[in-house]
């Protein structure tokens, strides 16, 4: 009997012994944790609208501000029937479109225009009358900032100029036109291929300049005795080396002038628009034709003048 209540014993112990190493190895329960708010970040602008707009334009004889100015109103004739370019007398001009870009690139107060095809991600385009810059809106005619890209030359063309000018016009010309966000020109007909060789050469228009080195890159391409040397010199001095005979082809981001027009024969190759741009940090996203001129006149000169 006493052997027995001696294994019992050992028993209830062992039991008792199990039971408390399970509640040890249970952990205990602990509060559901609460996830933390992330934190909402307020955004504010260092954009100060009472400062000066800093105008930036482009040279005289630049078929970019050529057209610009003829659009917007900044070209008015005078009492005597004369064109008056009343561009803001402390613009900042640049001679040429990568000058601008940079410019307002680099400048947080400034504003200037580009060729739409050349608009990049340094810059922000600034939407006119509520309408984008971009080929869509310029095909439809939404896009009111808009000009051609003209071909211009003197007398008849020679073989090699002639073909190269119906390569740009054919199918493929404009499909390489369209691809750098430009417009075609109407229905064009298939390119057909000849043999050709020798060298010509393209002056004019610097917006022109990266279209006109796109189709010459391919042209030469399929012939490789041709070379074609572009001449990035600015509409009105390709139209001058058009007419004096130094160039088969000169390159205006313009309407031909009427000196100009009654001399050289132009060929509409592609129609752009004109990207009014400003710096990134610009909260200004819209302007209007008239808010546009006054700025280029001189009229507004602090952003608060356009504030939206």
């Amino acid at each position: 009997m006493k052997k027995i209540l001696s294994l019992l014993l050992v028993a209830i112990m062992i039991s008792v012994f199990a039971v408390g190493c399970t509640q040890a190895e249970t952990p205990a329960e602990t509060p559901a944790e609460t996830p933390a708010e992330t934190p909402v970040e307020e955004t504010t602008s260092d954009f100060d609208t009472s400062e000066t707009i800093n105008v930036v334009s482009r040279e005289d004889g630049s078929g970019t501000r050529g057209a610009f100015v003829e659009i917007v109103g900044i070209l008015e004739k005078d009492a005597n029937g004369n064109e008056v370019d009343r561009t803001y007398e402390e613009a900042v001009i640049q001679n040429g479109t990568d000058g601008v870009l940079t410019t307002v690139a680099g400048d947080e107060y400034s504003i200037g225009y580009i060729s739409l095809g050349s608009l990049n991600d340094t810059v922000n385009p600034v939407k006119v009358e509520g309408v984008e810059a971009t080929a869509d809106n310029v095909k439809n005619g939404s896009y009111k900032i808009a000009r051609p890209f003209n071909l211009a030359y003197k007398g008849e063309l020679k073989p090699l100029a002639k073909d190269f000018l119906d390569f740009i016009l054919s199918a493929e010309g404009q499909a390489i036109v369209e691809e750098e966000g430009y417009v075609q020109v109407g229905e064009a007909a298939a390119y057909a291929k000849t043999e050709q060789s020798g060298s010509i050469v393209v002056a004019g228009s610097t917006s022109v300049t990266p279209v006109m080195e796109k189709l010459a890159e391919a042209y030469m391409a399929m012939y490789p005795g041709v070379t074609i040397e572009i001449q990035s010199t600015g509409s009105s001095a390709g139209m001058q080396s058009a007419m004096e005979g130094t160039a088969e082809l000169g390159m205006a981001s313009r309407e031909l002038k009427d000196s100009e027009a009654a001399e050289l024969t132009a060929s509409v190759i592609a129609m752009d628009g004109i990207a009014v741009i400003a710096n990134k940090a610009n909260p200004i996203t819209d302007l209007t034709i008239d808010e546009i001129l006054s700025i280029y006149i001189g009229e507004a000169t602090e952003w608060s003048a356009v504030e939206k």
